[in-house]
């Protein structure tokens, strides 16, 4: 067997690292090893300007050979000789042999003749020996060196992330996630680490391949097609592609800090955790408030009863009144201290808070607009579910009224259709019982419309849902088969009449006038009963004005209809008169019709003492109906003057922007603005209560005036939301302005070139108003592709949500970074080894010594998780404190 290594990785290298001559014809690995050291070799020649296409051939002369030694080593070689003879070529290739082994590399069996003949299998290993010694044997980490170091060193970087395992430099690299973990590591931005899948190893490859080509200078060195297609992938071509990586990220960690930079880190991140966590808390509470509170609006379940429903509107107010307002204040507090949050982190170059998943302030305000709607649909069921109510309990009232009249009138009415009294009747009494009969058909018909009124209430309320439907469907039910049945007994004793009056063909005249205008007359007289003691229910002046007049023209017929009492009556003295004159033996009443004088006069009485009752009904429902015009009438005032006054005062947003001065002055103003708001406070309230009566007064339209209190409510809750957001983004500028050092005029020439571009007002900027204004402060940016790129860089800086507009906040915050000297983490860790001094660590009594109690004890706490250096127990070293105190992404 041929072998080769180097004399300082003989012991890790055995047996592993021996040139088998088997596995070096294996076709796949000899491919592998080709690309893979070609490119290498390639990535140093081209420094020197030159470069190799086949690698067997082009180091056969040994120039480019020793080219490429000279560049990797930064060393000068003999004088290569420039004769193109067998004798020239082996010389050259002796003094790059020689060079190799002068830097304590023992070559086995690898000769100049070899290489210049272009033997395949000596070559790649020369080639793999020289990359052992430079590239991989001065790696280093955790005091083990070479392969185990490198090992370390991926295994140690990916080890957070899943499906990621690196135990060899072979299979462990399959399926690309390897490559493209130890990118995200070092470089977040290049690769969206969480839309890779383990399943897709040839784009995992070829996406890592393409990255480190483009963006981190390392050439392709192998081929995705054939890592993948190769059961067990060339190691030596896998370490040499690995290295590469090392040595690109080895210099990016040089951050570090110093005791002064360290205080005030700390103390910022305490505070910052402290925010955070009162965001936690107070989002969580709020949230669990509105969950709590959205089904309880959100609850339809009708009443049955209108005083369950009042007790429904009045917790319904109770809810409005106490318990929502101090939500709203909760809310805004929320988002201010979000915003001042956000703005510290910025100004300490931390990243930007993300709250805990579903606790966004946008969740917050899904949230709210939730609760808002389910509050807006819940008052307005309520109101409705009142309504339905109120119709509910006078149809009832009325269905029994007209079902209790009804039923009083067909009381006896069957058994006296069923008698047979004919069959013994003198011609006389049977003239009589067919006129009476004919009196009753004509009754009948009269109640005909009653009738069909019951049924119509009775579907009316089996429509509308009425709880005691099946009770009054049965009473329907009864009536209307009562009815029927009168019907048939009626046609019935007809024609038994009708057959017995040709036997009898005398009738008394007399009694049969009566009966035919008693009956119509005590009819009427019943319907005047119930349209008297109708119950009634009006909104408006209107309404009951015209139920005035309706009422008064009906007093207009009373003497006219006391004309026909007075007529029918008259029939009856007359009837007395015959009765008594000739003796007449009519067994005391009229056999035509039950309706008796002293009923007709009961009744008639009756409706006379009814009418001064209605009279009275009428004008205490007239006055009531006033009451609440002027009710209507106070409340449109009042709401036509605090609506427009909120509209007008909603233009703080433009005031705060045209706004001129100090910041300090500008938050003066906006203080007493939000005061002058604060003391309009007064009106509201009185407005709610001028409110709360339209409401116990059950009014439900108000002709005077556009506004509800649901749209002052409304308007009032988002004006001292939008003053209260804007002293808070002043007050952040504020403190952006002292904490870079940001000068008044230089302040004021942000403003100003902001509210230049802001063309419509509306304190933000486009992303074309936006570069327009960098560019007008001296940005460098054009329409060529790396001006869009680092514009792209810039809005993804001032716009990390991609709301597609720049706050001024946002836009001040950019310029401070890009103006003034910000405490960087390199400041704050080059420090560190000014406490650590040469023995690269930090001690617990050290920083204790060197910082303030508090400050030491939090970062003695925050790196408690973190393993010091072996032997030196209650210490930290560079990596670990670092990684405390930024983690491990930062650096």
């Amino acid at each position: 067997m041929d072998h080769y290594d180097s004399q300082q990785t003989n012991d890790y290298m055995q047996p592993e690292e021996d040139w088998d001559r088997d596995l070096l014809l294996d076709p796949a690995w000899e491919k592998q090893q080709r690309k893979t050291f070609t490119a290498w070799c390639n990535s140093h020649l081209r420094k020197a300007g030159t470069q190799i296409e086949n690698i067997e051939e082009d180091f056969r002369d040994g120039l480019k050979l020793m080219l490429l030694l000279e560049v990797i080593s930064g060393e000068r070689l003999a004088k290569p000789e420039r004769g193109k003879m067998r004798v020239h070529k082996i010389s050259n290739v002796n003094k790059a042999l020689d060079f190799i082994a002068s830097k304590g590399v023992k070559l086995v069996s690898i000769g100049a003749e070899e290489i210049v003949d272009g033997n395949v299998k000596m070559t790649l290993g020369m080639i793999w020996t020289i990359i052992l010694r430079f590239a991989i044997q001065d790696i280093s980490v955790e005091e083990t060196s070479a392969k185990e170091g490198l090992l370390l060193w991926c295994q140690r970087k990916t080890a957070p992330y899943k499906n990621v395992n690196i135990q060899n430099f072979h299979i462990s690299w399959k399926d690309g996630l390897g490559f493209c973990a130890l990118i995200h590591r070092h470089r977040p931005e290049l690769i969206d680490y969480g839309k890779l899948r383990k399943d897709d190893p040839l784009t995992n490859l070829n996406t890592a391949f393409d990255v480190a080509e483009k963006y981190l200078d390392i050439p392709k060195m192998l081929d995705a097609e054939d890592i993948v297609g190769t059961a067990r992938p060339d190691e030596k071509a896998i370490m040499t592609y690995v290295s590469s990586f090392y040595h690109a990220f080895s210099g990016a960690q040089k951050a570090e800090t110093a005791a002064n930079r360290i205080c005030k880190v700390l103390a910022v991140n305490q505070e910052n955790e402290q925010l955070m966590e009162d965001y936690e808390k107070l989002a969580s509470d709020l949230l669990e408030w509105i969950r709590r509170t959205i089904p309880w609006l959100e609850n339809r379940a009708p009443e049955n009863t209108m005083q369950a429903m009042q007790q429904k509107l009045e917790d319904f107010r109770d809810y409005r009144r106490l318990h929502k307002p101090p939500k709203v204040q909760e809310k805004c507090q929320l988002e201010i201290n979000f915003n001042t949050l956000q703005t510290k982190l910025r100004l300490s170059n931390r990243p930007a808070f993300m709250p805990s998943e579903g606790r966004m302030v946008s969740d917050i305000n899904n949230a709210w607009g939730c609760l808002e709607q389910a509050e807006k649909g819940y008052e307005e069921w309520l109101l409705n579910e009142i309504r339905r109510l109120e119709r509910l309990d006078h149809l009832a009232e009325k269905f029994r009224q007209k079902a209790s009249i009804h039923e009083a009138w067909t009381d006896g009415k069957e058994a006296m259709l069923r008698q047979k009294d004919y069959e013994t009747a003198t011609l006389s009494e049977i003239k009589a019982l067919l006129k009476k009969h004919e009196a009753f058909e004509s009754d009948l018909a009269a109640h005909q419309d009653r009738v069909e009124q019951i049924a119509a209430i009775a579907q009316e309320l089996n429509e509308l849902d009425y709880y005691d439907s099946p009770s009054v469907n049965a009473r329907c039910q009864k009536i209307c088969d009562q009815w029927d049945n009168l019907g048939a007994l009626t046609q019935k004793r007809r024609e038994a009449l009708e057959r017995t009056e040709k036997l009898l063909e005398t009738i008394d005249q007399l009694y049969l006038e009566y009966a035919k205008r008693a009956a119509p007359f005590n009819n009427w007289m019943e319907g005047a009963m119930e349209d008297l003691q109708d119950t009634f229910i009006v909104h408006t002046i209107e309404e009951i004005q015209g139920l005035t007049t309706a009422h008064e023209q009906f007093k207009a017929t009373l003497p006219d209809a006391d004309k026909e009492r007075q007529a029918i009556l008259g029939i009856h003295n007359e009837v007395t008169k015959i009765v008594q004159t000739y003796h007449v033996n009519m067994a005391g009443t009229n056999p035509y019709t039950t309706i008796t004088p002293q009923e007709i006069n009961g009744k008639w009485d009756h409706v006379r003492q009814l009418v001064p009752r209605r009279d009275q009904a009428l004008t205490e429902e007239h006055a009531r109906q006033q009451h609440n015009e002027r009710l209507r009438k106070q409340f449109g005032a009042q709401a036509n003057v605090i609506g427009p006054w909120i509209q007008t005062k909603m233009e703080i947003g433009r005031i705060s922007i045209e706004m001129h001065g100090t910041l300090e002055d500008q938050l003066s103003h906006l203080r007493q603005y939000e005061k002058s708001i604060v003391n309009y406070k007064p009106k509201i309230d009185q407005l709610e209560c001028d409110h709360q009566l339209i409401q116990e007064a059950l009014i439900f339209d108000n002709k005077h005036t556009n506004y509800t209190m649901e749209h002052i409510r409304v308007g009032w809750e988002q004006l001292l939301t939008t003053i209260a957001r804007t002293i808070n983004e002043v007050e952040n500028q504020i403190l952006t302005r002292d904490a870079k050092g940001i000068s008044q005029e230089q302040m004021n020439e942000f403003r100003a070139s902001f509210n230049h571009f802001d063309r419509d007002h509306s304190g933000t900027l486009g992303p074309e108003e936006f570069k327009a204004c960098l560019i007008s402060l001296g940005y460098d940016i054009g329409n060529d592709p790396q001006g869009e790129a680092e514009f792209a860089r810039i809005m993804s800086i001032v716009d990390p949500n991609r709301l597609g507009v720049v706050t001024f906040q946002a836009f001040i915050d950019f310029m401070s970074r890009e103006t003034a000297d910000t405490d960087t983490a390199d400041q704050v860790m080059a420090s560190f080894k000014i406490l650590a001094g040469d023995k690269n660590y930090i001690t617990v009594d050290e920083l204790r010594r060197e910082l303030p109690p508090d400050q030491a004890e939090y970062c003695i706490a925050r790196m408690a998780p973190y393993n010091g250096p072996d032997g030196v127990p209650g210490a930290l070293d560079y990596m670990s404190f670092s990684t405390a105190l930024y983690g491990e992404s930062d650096l």
